[in-house]
């Protein structure tokens, strides 16, 4: 079974969000994780706090290109980005686009306009787009609805930023809502860290099985944001593939990465 991530990251420097590690993470040390736990790919999301972190993803693609693909990012309020996508499928690994809207001006963007460009630009160019959508989501069900061609991922299952127990799943009707979308996915990473109970974090396991249930698994895609995790990697991959009965056969390998690479189109 092929077992791919669908969210890392890498940084070399930056002071990185509370919730992750505080050192930097190399793709050296991704590379030996990966391998003690058996992940064959892992997806790089550049990160905020680092600003050559576009360029470490690079290097590591370039480095490893069977092993590491990139959802990349930059400002959306800069002008330059709307020259930058027109290429942007060009650059060397990038499978697609990622934002996330930690910075106070940044959380008006998916409602003020300023992003109203990118939805088409993703659609046309056929560049899927990962959102941290916690706060928004009925507007990525409009915005899927509007751009049927454009390949829509929410991040994290919709969980609110730095949430946990039963409280960081208040965001799951809403979630549930979208399935009706068919260019719309669903990446579980982040999940481990949400519950409150010790492996195999039994509390989160109807969570997962909703997902499961109204997305199907061509839509459902496993990872970790391995450096945000209290456990291993390799206990977030037992943790679907032998904590949760209902996931079997070729629907396990579908939500453990050939689904999200058919989705992302990585080959």
């Amino acid at each position: 079974m092929m077992i791919c991530d669908a969210q890392i990251h890498l940084w070399a420097k930056g002071t990185p969000s509370a919730h992750h590690r505080q050192e930097p993470f190399s793709k050296e040390q991704a590379l030996a994780l990966m391998d003690e736990a058996g992940v064959n790919r892992a997806m790089i999301h550049p990160v905020m706090w680092d600003p050559d972190s576009n360029e470490l993803a690079v290097e590591a693609v370039q480095a490893h290109p069977d092993r590491f693909a990139i959802m990349g990012w930059f400002y959306l309020d800069r002008a330059e980005g709307k020259t930058l996508i027109e290429t942007w499928a060009q650059r060397p690994g990038m499978k697609g686009l990622r934002f996330y809207f930690n910075e106070p001006r940044m959380q008006s963007w998916p409602t003020d306009g300023t992003m109203d460009w990118l939805w088409p630009a993703c659609e046309r160019l056929g560049l899927p787009l990962s959102l941290a959508a916690a706060n928004f989501l009925p507007v990525v069900g409009q915005i899927a609805e509007r751009h049927p061609g454009l390949k829509l991922i929410v991040d994290h299952m919709g969980v609110p930023r730095a949430s946990a127990g039963e409280a960081a799943y208040r965001n799951m009707p809403q979630l549930l809502a979208l399935a009706k979308h068919p260019n719309i996915g669903i990446k579980t990473t982040g999940q481990a860290v949400c519950s409150a109970e010790a492996y195999p974090f039994r509390d989160i396991h109807p969570h997962l099985k909703a997902v499961y249930d109204a997305f199907g698994p061509q839509r459902m895609f496993w990872g970790t944001d391995i450096t945000r995790q209290h456990c291993s990697w390799k206990q977030c991959i037992t943790l679907f593939t032998e904590e949760l009965p209902w996931l079997k056969g070729e629907d396990l390998e579908l939500v453990m990465g050939r689904a999200y690479c058919d989705w992302v189109g990585w080959k």
